[in-house]
């Protein structure tokens, strides 16, 4: 399997899109945050590539405004607004960064990294594109730059996948760095914050990036591929596809009834209400549960809000199994009988193996289906 960083990421996030973009090849409009964050790309590149003379501030905005699109925007406030942005984004560059003093080794590297799996003796792909390479006086820096709103914590930098499999990218091109991993440097550099976030990787680290792929590979032959709702689904151009949000399309789509519309206007007016009579509730949820499947969606959606199906699964575990990962840690005692909230207390002083091991020991106990409304 060939697959690009960009599209495990889009797995991760949400398999069903990974689903359309790469397996059903259906085309997603290009959103005005991708064009905008595109845009910011090329100006640092042009900022950053080599020659006798490095761009001043003037000819970098220049290359900005010059390659502008406003036909993306809604309306002129908001184009206005983006713009605004972009200028403000590249006049911090100039003032925290003097572009003469970076050592840039490479822009926009791509690379094509092989990765082994030897359990199904079979070899895959990971391919992408890293921002930027640096010289430093000891080592060298990897840099990736987003233009996303929210900075994370430094944890996440630390553990950031991404950085992973670009290191790993690095040490493909220059293996002889492996030994010398404490002088290369992982950075996220957030432009809308002017923050620049680094890190470290350790070998052990690396070889989980590759686990981690190795999993997203298997999963995707085995054809997992469920929707998954987040604050993302607000920039996906796969609503009207999506078993999530299809129902919000209804009337372009032409397939409710008027009872079925009138069952789920009713459901939110009563779930809302102080006097809602669970006899009721529970007629309609039947309805609309078996609207939801006769249709395939997950969610459905009228002018009161959105009813959302939700599954509630419990777990027990595997008792035999879990003393045999236990008692040679010797902390079979510290639970004694197969506790939930006991086995959670010792689960942080664990090996991210043991709690591995642990977490196969799971066994789905039950499973009940919920109706949730969120009211306009």
């Amino acid at each position: 399997m060939r697959i690009s960083y960009s599209a495990l990421d889009t797995y991760q996030n949400c398999s069903l899109k990974y689903k359309f973009q790469n397996i059903d090849k259906i085309k997603e409009p290009k959103s005005k945050e991708a064009v905008f964050g595109t845009l910011i790309h090329s100006t640092l590149k042009f900022i950053h590539t080599p020659a006798l003379l490095q761009p001043k501030l003037e000819e970098a905005l220049d290359f900005f405004s010059k390659n502008w699109n406003a036909d993306v925007f809604e309306n002129e406030m908001e184009e206005r607004a983006s713009f605004s942005q972009g200028v403000a984004i590249i006049q911090d560059y100039y003032k925290k960064n003097n572009p003469a003093d970076s050592n840039i080794v490479d822009l926009e590297s791509r690379f094509a990294i092989e990765i082994a799996d030897p359990q199904k003796n079979t070899t895959h792909i990971v391919s992408g594109i890293i921002d930027r390479i640096d010289k430093t006086e000891d080592g060298y820096e990897i840099i990736d730059y987003k233009t996303t709103k929210k900075m994370p914590s430094q944890e996440k930098v630390d553990n950031d996948l991404q950085l992973s499999v670009y290191l790993n990218a690095f040490l493909s091109r220059y293996p002889k760095e492996a030994e010398r991993l404490d002088k290369i440097t992982v950075s996220l550099y957030y432009l809308k914050h002017g923050v620049k976030l680094s890190s470290t990787r350790t070998k052990e680290q690396l070889q989980s990036a590759n686990k981690i792929f190795l999993d997203v590979a298997s999963a995707i032959e085995e054809g997992k591929f469920e929707p998954n709702v987040t604050p993302l689904c607000d920039w996906c151009g796969y609503q009207k596809l999506c078993p999530m949000w299809k129902h919000k399309f209804k009337e372009e789509r032409k397939i409710d009834t008027e009872e079925v519309n009138a069952a789920i206007e009713e459901y939110i007016n009563i779930k809302a209400a102080i006097t809602t009579t669970k006899t009721r509730i529970a007629e309609l949820q039947e309805k609309i549960i078996d609207y939801m499947q006769q249709e395939g969606v997950d969610r459905v959606f009228s002018e009161e809000g959105i009813i959302a199906e939700s599954i509630r699964k419990t777990y027990k575990y595997d008792e035999k199994k879990l003393r045999e990962i236990l008692e040679p840690l010797d902390k079979w005692e510290d639970v004694l009988k197969v506790d939930s909230i006991a086995l959670k207390n010792i689960l942080p002083v664990l090996s991210l193996a043991a709690r591995k091991e642990i977490d196969s020991a799971k066994v789905l106990d039950k499973e009940t289906r919920s109706l949730t409304v969120k009211k306009k």
